[in-house]
């Protein structure tokens, strides 16, 4: 493990109950790639009200906990230490696989394109080698 929880909070402003991202596990040499994982708990506060008879972790906060996970990279380098990633877009996203409390997300981000302080990357969440989503998401930091 690269990063805890303790060190992701030291590089992003997010905090429980919406730190999304518990460990970072791999980041490529070129910081173009990054590995998360995420365990997914029934204590989680999504879970009061979204399907309480059959708990489903929400896509967009499976597409945040991807987002968080790039941030960590992209806010990790130098010349954006102390800055704020935004969301600027997400583009071509699918959801092929449920995921519930006791599923570990793998959070996979690629950036394939930067310009100015814009940044495009391809994401990719699985639970155990199956895809739970993936797609293209845009940020924007500042």
């Amino acid at each position: 493990m690269l990063y805890n929880s303790n060190d992701i909070q030291k590089i992003i402003p997010h905090r429980y109950p919406f730190l999304l991202v518990d460990s970072i596990i791999e980041i490529s040499e070129d910081n173009s790639k990054i590995v998360g994982k995420k365990c997914v708990s029934a204590n989680e506060m999504h879970f009061v009200g979204h399907f309480p008879e059959k708990h489903v972790m929400p896509g967009v906060l499976i597409v945040e906990a991807l987002a968080q996970t790039g941030c960590v990279l992209l806010l990790s380098k130098e010349e954006n230490k102390g800055k704020i990633g935004y969301f600027a877009g997400i583009n071509k996203m699918r959801f092929k696989k449920q995921v519930v409390p006791g599923d570990v997300l793998t959070l996979e981000v690629e950036v394939v394109s930067s310009k100015m302080n814009i940044y495009v990357a391809k994401v990719r969440a699985t639970v155990e080698n199956k895809v739970a989503c993936e797609g293209e998401i845009i940020c924007s930091v500042g």
